[in-house]
């Protein structure tokens, strides 16, 4: 059995996708994190976002959270899906899914997995505003 689903795309992110890799009979528990593009930040006007990514690496560190998560908490699945390019207000930048027997678990690794993701992951954020753009956390 499969335990990881790791994706960085250019594709739209689907939710049910990532509901239905981790959904399983043994498993009472499902948390979910869905980040969506905000239309405001420090008082500025967002109007798009732009991921960038360095994908082999991307991909590489995703599946070491993954491991990690499912090392260190008692779940039996995950799913980290990352978006890249622009994407507008509303849209879905990260999914993480995380299944487990019992909710504590599933809600440890899911806060675990995007806390890593952005500290760790090469996924670089570009604002962009009405007066300019900007890079965020350009240094993982």
């Amino acid at each position: 059995m499969q335990n990881t689903s790791i994706h960085v795309t250019t594709e739209k992110l689907n939710l049910q996708t990532c509901y239905n890799f981790v959904k399983d009979a043994s498993c009472g528990g499902i948390a979910l994190f869905v980040g969506t593009v905000r239309n405001s930040t420090k008082n500025k006007e967002v109007n798009l976002l732009d991921f960038s990514t360095y994908k082999p690496m991307a991909i590489k560190e995703m599946q070491k959270i993954a491991d990690k998560a499912l090392a260190d908490f008692d779940i039996l699945k995950i799913a980290i899906h990352h978006a890249e390019g622009e994407l507008k207000i509303g849209d879905i930048p990260v999914i993480i899914a995380v299944s487990s027997a019992h909710r504590k678990a599933a809600f440890a690794a899911c806060q675990y997995a995007i806390d890593t993701l952005k500290e760790t992951v090469p996924i670089w954020k570009k604002e962009h505003f009405v007066d300019g753009e900007v890079w965020v956390n350009a240094h993982p």
